[in-house]
């Protein structure tokens, strides 16, 4: 799979962890993906950070509006009855807790559910964005993201970039498999047929366990 296809993959596998009734956040990049994947027998609702909740999928060339726009700046649609508000209200349903379930990218994440997401020191960045307050005020976070970097391992024992929120990961999906947080540690729950456990463990510095009842990953 190319880049793209990987990503898609990974969306739509996210999508699936989506529960019906739910209050959805989506992280700028890979995660907004997910909107395009919602089950048919799943509703939920999207908020955006960037001010408002009903979130739909990407726009087309006959649902183009340049004034709805996610908080990545991508343009998207907005479900009927869907409401637009300032940041201020938009942060208060985060640090509120009303969120249920936040997906976000990350440049790392350790054993431990501690995550960094935001910078890498030296190098320009925009800012945190939201990624703070949603990795505290969520009550659940998917970590949607490709298992490695040129390469280089992304699922660390410890991770050496400033941290942006500690202990906060229940759930890491990546092309590769589906991993859970755990108070043991890193538990395989999900592989993608395409790799072995071998593969997946070589291309992860944490240790992982492996669930007795693995299953096959499926987008």
């Amino acid at each position: 799979m190319d880049k793209h296809e990987v990503q898609e993959f990974i969306a739509k596998r996210v999508a699936k962890e989506l529960e019906d009734g739910s209050i959805v956040n989506l992280g700028i990049g890979l995660p907004t993906k997910v909107a395009n994947y919602i089950p048919d027998d799943v509703e939920v609702l999207f908020q955006s950070e960037n001010g408002f909740v009903g979130l739909g999928p990407s726009q087309t060339e006959d649902t183009y509006d340049p004034d709805i726009v996610n908080a990545g700046g991508q343009p998207v649609t907005i479900k009927p009855g869907g409401a637009f508000f300032d940041s201020a209200v938009s942060f208060g349903i985060i640090r509120g807790g009303h969120v249920d379930l936040t997906v976000l990218g990350a440049l790392q994440v350790d054993e431990k559910g501690n995550i960094a997401n935001y910078m890498i020191p030296g190098k320009l960045v925009p800012g945190m964005g939201g990624a703070m307050d949603l990795l505290n005020g969520a009550k659940k976070v998917i970590v949607a993201m490709q298992h490695t970097a040129k390469g280089n391992h992304k699922i660390l024992k410890e991770c050496n970039l400033p941290l942006t929120a500690q202990g906060a990961v229940d759930t890491i999906i990546t092309e590769m498999g589906v991993i859970k947080v755990t108070t043991e540690g890193l538990l395989l729950t999900e592989i993608n047929p395409e790799f072995t456990i071998e593969q997946v463990q070589e291309a992860t510095e944490a240790k992982l366990y492996v669930d007795k009842e693995l299953k096959k990953m499926k987008a």
